[in-house]
């Protein structure tokens, strides 16, 4: 950027900033809800949950795949991630 256009666009300087900051907390929500951690312990706790009498196999059955599903949509928005030059989080984690 050149000294006449930082001089010019000096007054937007605020919205850009306001620009960077949702940027970044757009990121830090996507990497949160992106990742498989927590769905990986919800499969460990129902799985402990039914070898403990706490849940049926139909109720089992029913959780897993909905986690199963979760974790298969994460996998799938890290590949589009890494296919467009992103971050797409770390290779392997599951």
């Amino acid at each position: 950027m050149g000294l006449v256009t930082g001089i010019l666009t000096l007054p937007f300087a605020p919205v850009r900033g306001i620009g960077w900051v949702l940027d970044k907390a757009v990121k830090a929500a996507e990497d949160e809800y992106y990742d498989p951690a927590p769905v990986q312990e919800a499969l460990v706790n129902l799985e402990r949950a039914r070898d403990e009498g706490d849940v049926d196999d139909e109720e089992f059955a029913r959780q897993e795949e909905a986690l199963l599903h979760r974790l298969e949509e994460i996998r799938n928005y890290q590949l589009r991630q890494e296919g467009q030059g992103g971050q797409g989080g770390e290779p392997g984690l599951w």
